[in-house]
């Protein structure tokens, strides 16, 4: 992978999960990457799950890049533009912004058993309220405070993190919204920033061996499974691409930026491009 030196990145939501391995992978390329997320202590997560932004922020020092914690709730302006002030006060720039923060499933033990619910009508109005605001919302705010800054370097590139439930009608009526919502978002930031220089993409993962996944791995098939850190590969590659702004706007997968860049996940394999039919 190329460097990233000298390069600043901010991952939304990760203390655990996609944004913590999308942190590692930043920091494994030497970028200086601000950590958000609510959990400080271990066991006082919001859902039963381990990590802190603590613990990413020293992993992805040991990486051999530069991890810097900030307790951040997203659904929280005044904390949001507190974190930005913070980037801009200590880096005076902004080279990448993963909108990774997700809410709405504090109310369950793991972060799969959403898939159960059966029917949008019996499940409560707050979890689309949540998927919005931790969600949508949460991006769209992140990225109104960052792109002022990628404006004036005339450089970028943010990117959503969505899923392919976007395009699918089995996945829940508010979890498919929010997704759609997100990779609209992209393509009409991508046609606004486009003239500044500043790329936006939606990127989907695979499926990811996350703390949530592997605390239900017996009800996965993990033969052709990603681990978060990969998809922190994926942003690295688009990040250092000089040609990124070609694919400013698009939807891509991880796994076919890592076929098409020619990287692969942290254990030598070579995860294979999923469907919409297979998400």
């Amino acid at each position: 992978m190329k460097s990233l030196a000298g390069k600043v990145a901010l991952v939304t939501g990760a203390s655990r999960g996609v944004g913590k391995g999308i942190a590692l992978g930043l920091g494994e390329a030497g970028a200086t990457v601000y950590i958000t997320g609510r959990t400080e202590e271990e066991g006082k997560a919001a859902v039963a799950l381990p990590g802190t932004i603590y613990q990413t922020a020293e992993e992805v020092s040991n990486l051999g890049g530069k991890g810097i914690a900030v307790h951040c709730d997203h659904s929280d302006d005044e904390e949001v533009n507190a974190l930005f002030q913070q980037i801009q006060l200590e880096q005076d720039r902004l080279d990448i912004l993963v909108n990774n923060v997700w809410g709405g499933y504090e109310f369950f033990n793991d972060g799969t058993e959403f898939w159960k619910e059966k029917g949008f009508w019996t499940v409560p109005i707050s979890r689309w309220d949540k998927a919005f605001q931790s969600g949508v919302r949460a991006h769209y705010v992140a990225s109104v405070l960052a792109a002022p800054m990628m404006i004036t370097q005339q450089s970028g590139l943010i990117v959503n993190i969505s899923f392919f439930a976007a395009q699918r009608d089995d996945r829940g009526v508010s979890y498919s919204a929010a997704k759609a919502a997100d990779d609209r978002m992209a393509t009409s930031m991508a046609h606004e920033l486009r003239e500044h220089h500043v790329a936006v993409v939606s990127l989907y993962p695979g499926l990811v061996r996350t703390e949530s996944v592997m605390k239900a791995a017996e009800y996965f098939d993990l033969s052709n499974s990603e681990s978060p850190q990969f998809i922190g590969r994926a942003v690295t590659a688009l990040a250092t691409d000089p040609d990124v702004m070609q694919k400013s706007g698009q939807i891509l997968v991880a796994a076919a930026v890592a076929k098409e860049y020619g990287f692969t996940d942290i254990d030598g394999k070579q995860p294979r491009p999923i469907t919409v039919g297979e998400a």
